[in-house]
């Protein structure tokens, strides 16, 4: 049997139930999103003390870095449907646990192996946790337009995670030894296990039939491997190298199995009919979309400011900034918005006023120009969140109840992979119009030439060998051929966000709120309660 009821809505029925504490449990999943957020940019800052301490090698200090969001983008559908099989919030709370013990583990790693291992539990952990949060506040927020105020605060805190990351690992490190990053998780998990249990509902989907496991384990090896693949690919290595295209290859394959044995089942693992709602599938389109076009861009924006401005690292954190800031407003302000709106023109508004500052930060160049960039941050930051929290809401509104978690896992696989292929993509763009503008300087011989044209930083480093004449020459012609190869990634970014607000016009002209019946929690046994977590 489902875990929800169907009823018809009465005044009374909003004090009870999910009225009553469901704010409270807001609260709960913000800090729950929080501390995925943290823990997916803290270590970022601690790469430096990590590899004077533990010596790991070039591949090793990858998957030091990749292996968290590789295992979570991974395993999301597994554990999502998961959720709707044996309770959201059980999964969930064993998502905490694991997450503080693999903390634990990675504080105390004494070698870049033990690292690798505790972070790759900590991204079992993220995919536990993530899914669940957003399924759980579909259930509690059964009216949508208090629904989509609560995404509106929990897109608010991930933007707050992202950029608080950086901040409070570099906090850390100048008071505390590089494994302080991982520890802070754990007092938010001793807090937020007791007040999990105590507070959040237990909900399942339908329970009908048994669980695919053969097929969740497609779908967890097949992301693996074309989000591996993609990830090699957006670090620079050969498009035909074994290692990329073998992964890819069957990632793929086993993707497209999983795919026929869903369609196929009684009982499907996730119900592939809600990509037959123009909304749904819409809405999952235009999140790929807008990460696509934006997340390398944010790399190749900060090796702007640093290698080409000059800026240091905090100083770059402080020029990114805004842009978070202003997410955060969008995110705030986003259920206002969308109730006046609607979730097309919202998601239309979001892409093309992201596009707008996107082609605004084509007039950057050699020189700073601060109050150019504070600008297009800000209208950058406004237009993506504002594009995602409307493609968000109306993913999770147009997705049953019962499914609520295999729709979550879908939107947060889609916005893993669209970042995925984002860095590829935009990456090769700027490798494909940077590298040619290096290819004849004066006096730079032909193999230094080829191994500055791999990226700016190389470049400084072999004009740094030559020195003289040369080497002046060849710096000035590598920050030149940087800033036309951004000039280009920008453009076809801004084509692409163009392209998504195209798609957004399938989305729904006016945001739905029918109250004629919602879902509400069946009531809690105590006694079952206490052994469901």
């Amino acid at each position: 049997m489902s875990g929800t009821t169907t009823a018809a809505v009465r005044p009374r029925r909003r004090a009870t139930g999910t009225g009553a504490n469901r704010w409270v449990v807001l609260v709960v999943l913000c800090v729950s999103l929080l501390l995925v957020a943290l823990d997916a940019t803290v270590l970022h800052v601690a790469v430096p003390a990590v590899t004077e301490d533990l010596k790991p090698g070039a591949m090793e200090l990858l998957w030091i870095v990749d292996v968290y969001p590789l295992v979570c983008a991974s395993l999301l559908i597994l554990f999502g449907t998961l959720g709707d099989r044996v309770g959201r919030r059980r999964v969930l709370l064993l998502g905490y646990a694991l997450f503080g013990v693999a903390s634990a583990a990675a504080a105390a790693a004494p070698t870049a192996e033990a690292l690798i291992g505790a972070r790759a539990l900590l991204g079992v952990g993220g995919a536990m946790i993530m899914p669940a949060t957003l399924s759980i506040l579909r259930q509690v927020f059964p009216d949508r337009r208090e629904r989509a105020l609560a995404i509106g605060i929990w897109s608010a805190v991930a933007a707050v995670g992202a950029a608080v990351g950086p901040l409070l690992g570099g906090f850390l490190l100048e008071h505390f030894w590089w494994g302080s990053v991982f520890l802070v998780n754990i007092p938010l998990m001793l807090i937020s296990l007791p007040v999990g249990r105590l507070l959040l509902p237990e909900s399942r989907g339908d329970r009908d039939g048994p669980w695919d496991v053969v097929g969740a384990l497609m779908a967890a090896v097949g992301l693996f491997g074309v989000v591996f693949a993609v990830k090699r690919l957006g670090s620079g290595e050969p498009a035909a190298d074994a290692l990329t295209v073998a992964p890819l290859v069957l990632g793929a394959l086993l993707l497209f199995l999983f795919v026929r044995r869903q369609r196929r089942r009684t009982f499907p693992l996730v119900d592939l009919k809600m990509f037959a709602r123009p909304a749904f599938s819409t809405a999952v389109g235009c999140i790929v979309l807008a990460m696509l076009a934006l997340v390398g861009l944010e790399l190749i924006a900060a090796q702007y400011l640093q290698l080409v401005l000059g800026l240091s690292p905090l100083q770059t954190g402080l020029r990114l900034l805004p842009l978070t800031l202003a997410a955060m407003a969008a995110g705030l302000a986003g259920a206002r918005l969308l109730r006046r709106v609607g979730p097309r023109r919202m998601v239309c508004f979001g892409f093309c006023l992201t596009a707008a500052a996107v082609l605004t930060l084509t007039a950057m160049g050699g020189a700073d120009n601060a109050g150019l960039l504070l600008f297009g941050f800000v209208l950058l930051g406004f237009g993506l969140e504002t594009t995602l929290f409307g493609a968000y809401e109306s993913m999770l509104s147009e997705a049953p109840a019962a499914q609520a978690g295999g729709a979550a896992a879908i939107g947060e696989t889609s916005y893993q992979l669209g970042a995925g292929i984002g860095i590829a993509l935009l990456g090769s763009v700027m490798n494909a119009a940077y590298a040619p503008g290096l290819a004849r300087v004066p006096g730079v011989p032909e193999t230094e030439s080829a191994a500055a044209g791999h990226s700016l930083g190389e470049a400084y480093e072999v004009a740094g060998r030559l020195g003289g004449p040369a080497g002046a020459a060849l710096r000035r012609a590598a920050r030149d051929s940087f800033v036309h190869g951004l000039h280009v990634t920008l453009l076809v970014s801004a084509g692409l966000l163009l392209l998504g607000a195209v798609m957004a016009l399938r989305l729904p002209r006016v945001m739905q709120c029918e109250e004629a019946a919602v879902e509400v929690p069946a009531p809690r046994e105590p006694q079952m309660s206490r052994v469901s977590a």
